[in-house]
Protein backbone atom coordinates (compact mmCIF):
# COMPACT_ATOMS: atom_id res chain seq x y z
CA UNK A 1 0.00 0.00 0.00
CA UNK A 2 0.97 3.67 -0.62
CA UNK A 3 -0.37 6.88 0.52
CA UNK A 4 0.58 10.34 -0.18
CA UNK A 5 -0.32 13.62 1.07
CA UNK A 6 0.09 16.78 -0.28
CA UNK A 7 -1.03 20.46 -0.23
CA UNK A 8 -1.52 21.30 -3.62
CA UNK A 9 -2.02 25.01 -3.11
CA UNK A 10 -4.98 25.65 -5.08
CA UNK A 11 -5.48 24.63 -8.91
CA UNK A 12 -5.62 20.66 -8.24
CA UNK A 13 -7.75 20.05 -11.47
CA UNK A 14 -5.01 21.15 -13.14
CA UNK A 15 -2.33 19.45 -10.66
CA UNK A 16 -3.86 16.13 -10.38
CA UNK A 17 -1.89 14.19 -13.07
CA UNK A 18 1.57 15.39 -11.84
CA UNK A 19 0.92 13.44 -8.12
CA UNK A 20 -0.66 10.65 -9.96
CA UNK A 21 2.82 9.58 -11.04
CA UNK A 22 3.52 8.01 -8.03
CA UNK A 23 0.56 5.23 -8.48
CA UNK A 24 -0.85 5.85 -4.58
CA UNK A 25 -3.38 3.77 -3.27
CA UNK A 26 -4.30 6.41 -1.10
CA UNK A 27 -4.02 10.51 -1.68
CA UNK A 28 -4.75 12.94 1.01
CA UNK A 29 -4.57 16.48 -0.49
CA UNK A 30 -5.52 20.04 1.33
CA UNK A 31 -6.12 23.15 -0.47
CA UNK A 32 -8.25 20.94 -3.58
CA UNK A 33 -11.26 21.84 -5.41
CA UNK A 34 -14.34 20.00 -4.53
CA UNK A 35 -14.75 17.45 -7.59
CA UNK A 36 -18.48 17.48 -7.06
CA UNK A 37 -18.44 21.11 -8.18
CA UNK A 38 -16.35 21.56 -10.74
CA UNK A 39 -16.40 21.40 -14.77
CA UNK A 40 -13.15 19.50 -15.64
CA UNK A 41 -14.00 16.20 -16.53
CA UNK A 42 -10.69 15.03 -16.30
CA UNK A 43 -10.47 15.84 -12.74
CA UNK A 44 -14.38 14.42 -12.23
CA UNK A 45 -13.12 11.11 -13.57
CA UNK A 46 -9.64 10.74 -11.55
CA UNK A 47 -11.76 11.53 -8.41
CA UNK A 48 -14.87 9.20 -8.75
CA UNK A 49 -13.74 7.25 -5.14
CA UNK A 50 -12.84 10.24 -2.75
CA UNK A 51 -14.41 12.04 0.43
CA UNK A 52 -14.57 15.92 0.35
CA UNK A 53 -14.98 18.48 2.83
CA UNK A 54 -14.39 22.56 3.05
CA UNK A 55 -15.46 25.84 2.87
CA UNK A 56 -15.51 26.63 -0.39
CA UNK A 57 -15.99 24.65 -3.57
CA UNK A 58 -12.31 26.04 -4.70
CA UNK A 59 -10.33 25.03 -1.56
CA UNK A 60 -11.13 22.08 0.65
CA UNK A 61 -9.81 18.30 1.94
CA UNK A 62 -9.94 15.67 -0.08
CA UNK A 63 -9.28 11.87 -0.15
CA UNK A 64 -8.91 10.12 -2.75
CA UNK A 65 -8.51 6.42 -3.18
CA UNK A 66 -8.16 3.90 -6.11
CA UNK A 67 -11.31 2.34 -7.48
CA UNK A 68 -11.09 -0.94 -5.64
CA UNK A 69 -10.64 0.83 -2.38
CA UNK A 70 -13.54 0.73 -0.45
CA UNK A 71 -14.52 4.28 1.32
CA UNK A 72 -16.68 5.00 4.22
CA UNK A 73 -16.94 8.18 6.21
CA UNK A 74 -16.48 7.97 9.77
CA UNK A 75 -19.68 10.39 10.90
CA UNK A 76 -17.71 11.74 14.02
CA UNK A 77 -18.70 14.95 15.39
CA UNK A 78 -16.12 18.08 14.86
CA UNK A 79 -18.03 20.46 17.69
CA UNK A 80 -15.68 20.59 20.32
CA UNK A 81 -17.13 22.69 23.53
CA UNK A 82 -19.39 24.54 21.43
CA UNK A 83 -17.03 25.20 18.69
CA UNK A 84 -16.52 23.39 15.74
CA UNK A 85 -12.97 21.93 14.41
CA UNK A 86 -11.36 21.85 11.30
CA UNK A 87 -10.60 20.60 8.86
CA UNK A 88 -10.64 16.60 9.43
CA UNK A 89 -12.43 13.85 7.53
CA UNK A 90 -12.08 10.06 9.49
CA UNK A 91 -13.28 7.17 7.19
CA UNK A 92 -12.60 3.87 7.38
CA UNK A 93 -10.81 2.16 4.61
CA UNK A 94 -11.68 -1.37 3.25
CA UNK A 95 -14.23 -1.70 6.02
CA UNK A 96 -11.41 -2.33 8.79
CA UNK A 97 -8.88 0.96 8.96
CA UNK A 98 -9.68 3.89 10.50
CA UNK A 99 -8.12 6.74 8.17
CA UNK A 100 -7.86 10.17 8.81
CA UNK A 101 -6.92 12.98 6.66
CA UNK A 102 -6.23 16.45 8.08
CA UNK A 103 -5.33 19.97 7.09
CA UNK A 104 -5.14 22.26 10.30
CA UNK A 105 -7.24 25.07 9.96
CA UNK A 106 -6.26 28.98 11.60
CA UNK A 107 -10.53 28.49 12.15
CA UNK A 108 -10.05 32.02 12.99
CA UNK A 109 -9.18 30.96 16.32
CA UNK A 110 -6.45 33.30 18.28
CA UNK A 111 -5.47 30.64 20.73
CA UNK A 112 -6.50 27.36 19.13
CA UNK A 113 -5.67 27.49 15.49
CA UNK A 114 -3.80 24.83 13.72
CA UNK A 115 -2.40 22.40 16.12
CA UNK A 116 -4.98 23.40 18.29
CA UNK A 117 -7.78 22.23 15.80
CA UNK A 118 -5.77 18.91 15.82
CA UNK A 119 -5.27 18.73 19.63
CA UNK A 120 -9.47 19.31 19.90
CA UNK A 121 -10.12 16.56 17.80
CA UNK A 122 -8.15 14.28 19.21
CA UNK A 123 -9.73 14.91 22.90
CA UNK A 124 -12.95 14.27 20.85
CA UNK A 125 -11.89 11.18 19.32
CA UNK A 126 -8.58 9.50 20.91
CA UNK A 127 -10.61 7.00 22.66
CA UNK A 128 -11.99 5.39 19.28
CA UNK A 129 -8.49 5.31 18.03
CA UNK A 130 -7.68 1.75 16.65
CA UNK A 131 -5.38 0.48 13.78
CA UNK A 132 -5.26 3.83 12.08
CA UNK A 133 -3.47 6.19 9.92
CA UNK A 134 -3.47 10.18 10.64
CA UNK A 135 -2.17 12.23 7.24
CA UNK A 136 -1.78 15.59 6.48
CA UNK A 137 -0.89 19.17 6.80
CA UNK A 138 -0.61 20.10 10.46
CA UNK A 139 0.82 23.38 10.12
CA UNK A 140 2.81 23.05 12.95
CA UNK A 141 5.99 21.88 14.49
CA UNK A 142 7.51 21.44 18.17
CA UNK A 143 9.63 24.38 17.51
CA UNK A 144 6.71 26.63 17.63
CA UNK A 145 6.11 25.45 20.95
CA UNK A 146 4.44 28.15 23.48
CA UNK A 147 5.37 27.72 26.82
CA UNK A 148 1.95 28.76 28.39
CA UNK A 149 0.04 26.25 26.13
CA UNK A 150 -1.39 22.88 27.06
CA UNK A 151 -2.01 21.94 23.34
CA UNK A 152 1.57 22.58 22.19
CA UNK A 153 3.27 20.09 19.24
CA UNK A 154 4.86 18.54 21.90
CA UNK A 155 1.45 17.70 23.85
CA UNK A 156 0.22 16.52 20.85
CA UNK A 157 2.59 14.39 19.68
CA UNK A 158 2.52 12.99 23.44
CA UNK A 159 -1.44 11.80 23.63
CA UNK A 160 -1.03 10.31 19.69
CA UNK A 161 2.22 8.16 21.66
CA UNK A 162 0.16 6.81 24.44
CA UNK A 163 -2.57 5.64 22.33
CA UNK A 164 0.70 3.93 20.50
CA UNK A 165 0.54 6.49 17.55
CA UNK A 166 3.76 7.62 15.96
CA UNK A 167 5.04 9.66 13.20
CA UNK A 168 6.52 7.31 10.45
CA UNK A 169 8.94 10.00 9.40
CA UNK A 170 10.43 10.28 12.99
CA UNK A 171 10.11 6.58 12.92
CA UNK A 172 11.78 5.98 9.07
CA UNK A 173 14.64 8.47 9.69
CA UNK A 174 15.29 7.93 13.36
CA UNK A 175 15.19 11.85 13.81
CA UNK A 176 13.55 14.17 16.83
CA UNK A 177 10.39 15.74 16.54
CA UNK A 178 11.43 19.94 15.66
CA UNK A 179 15.23 18.24 14.40
CA UNK A 180 13.67 17.40 10.88
CA UNK A 181 16.59 17.29 8.10
CA UNK A 182 14.22 17.19 5.33
CA UNK A 183 11.36 20.25 5.03
CA UNK A 184 7.95 19.43 3.68
CA UNK A 185 6.94 23.33 3.32
CA UNK A 186 8.74 26.36 2.04
CA UNK A 187 7.00 29.79 3.10
CA UNK A 188 5.99 31.83 -0.37
CA UNK A 189 7.86 29.16 -2.24
CA UNK A 190 11.10 30.66 -0.45
CA UNK A 191 14.31 28.00 -0.29
CA UNK A 192 15.75 30.09 2.38
CA UNK A 193 12.27 29.32 4.73
CA UNK A 194 12.09 25.73 5.08
CA UNK A 195 9.81 23.76 7.69
CA UNK A 196 8.54 20.50 8.22
CA UNK A 197 4.71 20.54 9.21
CA UNK A 198 3.11 17.59 6.97
CA UNK A 199 3.15 14.24 8.87
CA UNK A 200 2.15 10.67 8.49
CA UNK A 201 1.42 9.06 11.99
CA UNK A 202 0.61 5.21 12.40
CA UNK A 203 -0.13 2.91 14.62
CA UNK A 204 2.19 -0.18 15.12
CA UNK A 205 0.45 -2.25 12.52
CA UNK A 206 1.78 0.62 10.02
CA UNK A 207 4.89 0.90 11.49
CA UNK A 208 6.36 -2.29 11.34
CA UNK A 209 5.06 -2.91 7.77
CA UNK A 210 6.75 0.74 6.78
CA UNK A 211 8.89 -0.19 3.72
CA UNK A 212 9.95 3.49 2.74
CA UNK A 213 9.25 7.20 3.52
CA UNK A 214 9.96 10.00 0.97
CA UNK A 215 9.50 13.65 0.16
CA UNK A 216 9.03 15.16 -3.11
CA UNK A 217 12.35 16.79 -4.78
CA UNK A 218 12.11 20.59 -4.42
CA UNK A 219 13.39 21.13 -7.84
CA UNK A 220 10.11 19.07 -9.11
CA UNK A 221 7.54 20.42 -7.11
CA UNK A 222 8.21 24.25 -5.92
CA UNK A 223 6.80 25.39 -9.06
CA UNK A 224 3.07 23.76 -8.39
CA UNK A 225 3.10 24.64 -4.42
CA UNK A 226 4.62 25.53 -1.47
CA UNK A 227 4.27 22.19 0.04
CA UNK A 228 6.12 18.68 -1.23
CA UNK A 229 4.36 15.55 -1.46
CA UNK A 230 5.20 12.94 1.16
CA UNK A 231 4.83 9.32 0.61
CA UNK A 232 4.49 6.13 2.75
CA UNK A 233 4.96 2.65 1.43
CA UNK A 234 4.02 -0.41 3.46
CA UNK A 235 4.49 -3.82 2.35
CA UNK A 236 0.75 -5.03 2.88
Amino acid sequence: MKIVTWNCSGAFRRKFNFIDEFDADIYVIQECENPLETGNLDYIEWAKNHLWVGDSKHKGLGIFVKGDIKLEKLEWPTIYKDHSVKHFLPCLINGNTQFIGVWAHSNKSPNFGYIGQFWKFIQLHKSKFNEIVIAGDFNSNVKWDQWDRWWNHSDVIRELKETNIESLYHTYFEELQGCEVQPTFFLQKNLNKPYHIDYIFGSPAFRNNLEKIEIGKVEDWIRLSDHLPMIAEFSS
